[in-house]
């Protein structure tokens, strides 16, 4: 099998945080890889060293020949003012009838390919990332959450284009499901060492657990054993009859190394406040008009949500999800009609684009 890439013996750090310390991995053509791992681990500076915009501090990516990359970028690659067209043609470099061909396939047609960038949603920039990406013709695809903003239809073609696809595929993704659909192997960044898994994120996870609770079976009885030598030398080293016993049980001891196992990663722990149980509708629409001051979105809205339910908001990219949501919040002024809390509700929102309204 032809190896497409191979990281050897890699370092990278920032300042006092270690990302790849003696790292190792080999990717060969045809593999789709989960590459999987904690935020702030280093999966999407890995990337940015196998595309060359950044440097090992120490160690070697060798690559074959023929690797051309392609990359779906996290955040986003576009310019102020330009189309989807614009973007596309920019990205690539391919003809105006390539782009929009490449373009259809993922349905950005008429004012989403012609119109601004800007005023597109978050799922339907990302299909023109991925348009931008298959017009690239790469030989190894890197994907870096390729599912945010996705509405579900739009999933189900990327799950299908790269089941499908001959590419080999290194996809950052925290989704679990996705990963286990798209990627026959798993490749895990943790303690800065690649651990590469020829099996789905599923059996990898399980895998990853059964070795763990095997080695700590195993030191446990390497303790008990270790406790069992050095009582033994503790009371036979000063007798003259049976101190070469206790000299041979010391050399035995010393053999005894227990395996160091991983140390758990500092986590975030959230504790969400108590909320006293309520009974009725934590939110009642009527008759409720969204959209735009130049365009309305939806009307003749009528909606009752009761506590405790949990809802979920499905529907294709552009059609109107999240100017619902802002307008419940009072983010976005209703064009017409009403939206009702509850008594004592406490509205909390998560914004779909939250990172960039954080400060810096």
């Amino acid at each position: 099998m032809t190896v497409l890439l191979q990281i050897t013996a890699a370092h990278k750090r920032y300042g006092e945080q270690v990302l790849l310390e003696d790292a190792e991995a080999t990717l060969h053509e045809g593999q789709k890889v989960g590459f999987i791992g904690r935020n702030g681990a280093g999966k999407s500076t890995l990337l940015r060293v196998l595309l060359g915009e950044e440097q090992l501090d120490r160690g070697s990516v060798q690559t074959h020949p023929r690797l051309r990359i392609g990359y779906l970028r996290q955040h986003d690659p576009f310019e102020p003012g330009e189309s989807g067209l614009d973007f596309l043609q920019r990205d690539s470099g391919r003809p105006e009838w390539k782009c929009g061909e490449v373009a259809g396939r993922f349905e950005i047609k008429g004012e989403r390919l012609h119109g601004p960038v800007s005023a597109l949603s978050g799922g339907w920039q990302t299909r023109l990332k991925l348009a931008a990406l298959l017009l690239q013709e790469p030989t190894l695809l890197l994907l870096d959450e390729p599912t945010n903003f996705l509405d579900l239809r739009t999933q189900m073609l990327l799950e299908e284009f790269l089941k499908s696809c001959r590419q080999s595929c290194l996809i950052v993704s925290h989704d679990r499901t996705f990963l286990q659909a798209t990627c026959s192997a798993t490749l895990e960044l943790s303690h800065g060492k690649l651990n590469l898994f020829p099996g789905p994120v599923e059996q990898y996870l399980e895998h990853r657990q059964q070795q763990l609770e095997h080695q700590e079976r195993v030191n446990a009885a390497l303790q008990v054993k270790r406790r069992q030598l050095e009582t033994f030398i503790a009371k036979n080293r000063a007798r003259a009859s049976t101190a070469s016993q206790a000299r041979s049980k010391s050399k035995q001891l010393e053999k005894l190394q227990l395996t160091e196992l991983p140390q758990e990663e500092s986590t975030v722990i959230i504790q969400p406040p108590q909320v006293t149980p309520r009974q009725g509708p934590a939110v009642r629409c009527r008759d409720l008009e969204i959209g735009y001051p130049e365009a309305r979105v939806a009307g003749e809205i009528e909606l009752e949500i009761e506590h405790g339910w949990r809802v979920a908001i499905v529907g294709d990219n552009g059609q109107g999800k999240t100017t619902l949501l802002r307008s419940l919040v009072g983010d976005l002024a209703a064009r017409a009609g009403e939206v009702q809390w509850g008594y004592g509700t406490r509205v909390g929102l998560y914004a779909q684009h939250v990172y960039r309204s954080l400060k810096e």
